[in-house]
């Protein structure tokens, strides 16, 4: 399927095709390419960071793995389970047919955290320092993979006057003029995440897990607001509440309240504030005198301990012992004679 897609008051206009290539009559999407390069991405990230976290990358690529199936499962079920109408009740085969779209992001989150957790945990991981890695590498796969959605041409907003409102063929049936691009929203938000997240892991992270809560406070705002933008939200029968919304309050509530709690504790088996990693004995104390540091060059420590007391092993303006002086009057003796 093509889309003739809009941004009106910027002047752009572009053609997007769903489908990049077939293959006999199997057709390969857009969507599933950028999804899965969103998850190299993510997985060539963590490669780099695991070691500074103290993450054995096989290991922790055990429980990506699990966490990856477990994630598509669940976010096919949450998705299933909330849709409008009997559709799946009435055809329950069709629940199988995910090439077909509907999958929900916060229950492919929770099924990625969940079996990957538990894989983590039988692989003897520190847990919530996977967790740190790895909501990193949401943040990565997230901001790319909304891009998916600009193809598809799903995942917009309701009607607005802004300067980057967007028009398409799919907009026009739900949305009079103009909609947000909530996908645009959505992959900026959680790029600057990702890099605000990045350098408070390497610098300033005081114990494991800080992160991950930092991601679910800052995911959780974002689609908070985004979602109440939407024109395609799932919704909880009988409340009219939409499901997102409701989630990603909880999430920003619950991560705020833990936050508070731990507040003070410091443990870190990776890196993060060289002050805790100092404390728990990953880094050496700056300021140490090593031994090395006259201009003789490197002291044994005997010796550049005694440079440091004033205090001397040989002649330091003490008398010769009795011994060494009577050996020298004997040899003069000698020599007279």
């Amino acid at each position: 399927m093509v889309h003739q897609v809009e941004f009106p008051k910027l002047g752009l206009q572009f053609q997007v095709h769903e489908t990049a290539f077939t293959i006999g009559n199997f057709e390969i999407k857009w969507y599933g390419i950028i999804i899965a390069v969103g998850f190299l991405l993510a997985i060539l990230y963590a490669s780099f960071r695991a070691k500074k976290m103290n993450i054995d990358m096989d290991r922790l690529f055990d429980a990506v793995i699990a966490g990856l199936i477990g994630g598509i499962v669940c976010a096919r079920l949450f998705y299933v389970a909330f849709y409008p109408g009997d559709k799946y009740w009435k055809n329950p085969i069709e629940i199988l047919y995910i090439h077909s779209g509907g999958l929900a992001i916060y229950g492919g989150l929770i099924g990625a955290l969940l079996f990957g957790g538990i894989v983590a945990k039988l692989r003897k991981l520190s847990v919530p320092a996977v967790f740190d890695l790895v909501s990193l590498g949401f943040l990565i796969g997230q901001s790319l993979g909304r891009w998916g959605n600009f193809i598809n041409q799903e995942a917009f907003g309701t009607a607005t006057d802004l300067p980057w409102g967007m028009y398409s063929d799919n907009t026009a049936l739900e949305v009079v003029g103009n909609a947000h691009p909530c996908f645009l929203y959505e992959s900026i938000l959680c790029l600057i995440g990702f890099l605000l997240l990045h350098v408070f892991t390497k610098k300033y992270r005081r114990y494991d897990g800080q992160t991950f809560l930092l991601y679910i406070v800052w995911y959780g705002l974002c689609r908070f607001f985004i979602e109440g933008l939407r024109t395609d939200s799932l919704m909880i029968p009988y409340v009219g509440l939409r499901v997102s919304q409701v989630i990603a309050g909880g999430c920003v509530v619950v991560g705020l309240l833990l936050l508070f709690l731990f507040r003070k504790k410091t443990s870190l088996t990776g890196c993060g504030s060289r002050e805790v990693m100092e404390a728990v004995g990953l880094l050496e104390p700056e300021g140490l005198d090593d031994g090395v540091s006259t201009i003789f060059g490197d002291l044994p420590p005997e010796e550049d301990s005694e440079l440091a007391t004033g205090e001397d092993s040989g002649n330091s303006g003490e008398e010769v012992p009795e011994e060494n002086g009577g050996e020298k009057e004997n040899t003069e003796a000698e020599s007279e004679n």
